[in-house]
């Protein structure tokens, strides 16, 4: 059966996520029964099977600027799906996924899921 893990939508910045589709209860991360990990944030979407996730840790207090909205790295080619700034999950993978925005493929996803420690908790069972 499959798993959703919903993003935690902090109002105060709709700004920044709404105008890009993300809505509350549809988008977030899915573990699918089909071996994937499917994560959406409006109108984008990354994907890949599950044998390519190295590991995930649970990150939190971020800058609000750094943080909310679809976001590249600075330091390296991640990227973030971010609702908020209190916390979420950092996925890291075996191989990069292409490229959802920018030109480099991506190798970890940060996603601001309501239940952080779910999510890594699914992940490592899956390991």
């Amino acid at each position: 059966m499959a798993s959703f893990f919903p993003f935690k939508f902090d109002r105060r910045f709709a700004a920044m996520w709404w105008p890009l589709g993300a809505r509350p209860g549809s988008d977030g991360v899915t573990i699918s029964d089909d071996d994937l990990l499917v994560a959406t944030f409006g109108r984008k979407r990354l994907e890949t099977p599950l044998t390519n996730i190295a590991g995930s840790h649970v990150t939190r207090d971020y800058r609000w600027w750094t943080a909310v909205g679809i976001r590249l790295s600075f330091a390296d080619d991640g990227l973030t799906f971010g609702t908020n700034s209190a916390a979420g999950v950092c996925i890291h993978f075996n191989e990069k996924v292409p490229a959802v925005v920018g030109r480099k493929d991506h190798s970890a996803l940060t996603a601001t899921v309501a239940d952080p420690d779910g999510l890594v908790g699914a992940l490592g069972e899956l390991r």
